[in-house]
């Protein structure tokens, strides 16, 4: 009889074999094999010794396999953990990342900042994906009210689900529609754009790279095709002193602060991750006077 070990050990030298560094392999069996015993990290930690169960060693097979062809994990897990949360992901919708849950925490910045009696604030999350942003701001907060948009139908039954499974669908109106998709008089808009230059795509991980969908990946030749379309009509959406909130890629800050400078936004400032990259832009929606 094998242990549990024994059975990843087998799947982490199939992921060796095929490519992947060996403490890759390590990580990704365990999280794969962690997600069909449905144990947590402390169960992971203490009964690898245990008896494999026979639901075990054909289904990690499977699932190796396709990994290594080079399908990421969440997408095989069906699931990635945001801001202290799990979402369901599938390939229709972007992975969330940790880059996207700073510009979360700069938008809730911004809203802690609201004199406490102001009104209920609105947000429009543009091309919501998974409804990561959306959820997680309007777990955050509560009272918030999001309109979170997305050109794909797939993606907006997988965020309303998520948004279900979080107790905040009640607070969020999902619109099949591209950019602000007619909003208007809203306090924030936020998005996690497209924003890899189209040339850049060879240069990507696989993962990324034919898993991902393409239309949450690229834009354009320098990356800022949906990000110019995106800043004018936030700046119709938004009241005057509402506030646009953008993840961005790297080198693109002075060229996003240009355009929001030329739209007729305020107050831009670029806030760095943990790299030391300037990952968000933010601006303040001039009056229509100024």
């Amino acid at each position: 009889m094998m242990t549990v070990a024994d059975v990843t050990r087998h799947s982490v030298a199939a992921l060796v074999q095929a490519g992947f560094p060996p403490t890759d392999a390590h990580r990704d069996v365990a999280v794969l094999a962690r997600h069909l015993l449905q144990w947590d990290t402390a169960a992971w930690l203490t009964r690898q010794r245990d008896l494999a169960p026979a639901e075990l060693g054909a289904p990690l097979d499977a699932l190796v396999s396709r990994r290594a062809l080079g399908e990421p994990v969440a997408y095989l897990c069906g699931a990635r953990e945001f801001y202290g949360r799990e979402f369901s992901v599938t390939r229709d919708v972007l992975i969330p990342r940790p880059d996207t849950e700073l510009l979360c925490e700069r938008v809730l910045s911004l809203l802690a900042a609201r004199p406490a009696a102001s009104p209920s604030p609105v947000i429009v999350d543009v091309g919501t994906g998974s409804g990561c942003i959306a959820v997680t701001l309007a777990a955050e907060v509560p009272g918030l009210l999001v309109i979170a948009s997305d050109t794909s139908p797939a993606a907006l039954e997988i965020a309303a689900a998520n948004a279900t499974r979080h107790r905040v669908a009640d607070r969020i109106r999902f619109v099949q529609g591209s950019l602000t998709a007619g909003t208007s008089d809203v306090d924030v808009v936020v998005s996690n754009p497209p924003y890899i230059p189209e040339g850049d795509r060879a240069g990507l991980m696989r993962d990324v790279r034919d898993f991902e969908p393409a239309s949450a990946l690229f834009a354009g030749e320098d990356g800022l095709d949906v990000i110019r379309a995106l800043i004018p009509e936030a700046r119709r959406a938004l009241r005057a002193g509402g506030v646009l909130a953008l993840e961005i890629g790297s080198g693109q800050a002075d060229a996003v602060a240009a355009l929001m400078a030329e739209a007729g936004f305020s107050a831009i400032r670029a806030t760095r991750d943990l790299a030391r990259i300037p990952r968000t832009v933010e601006g303040v929606r001039l009056p229509a006077s100024v």
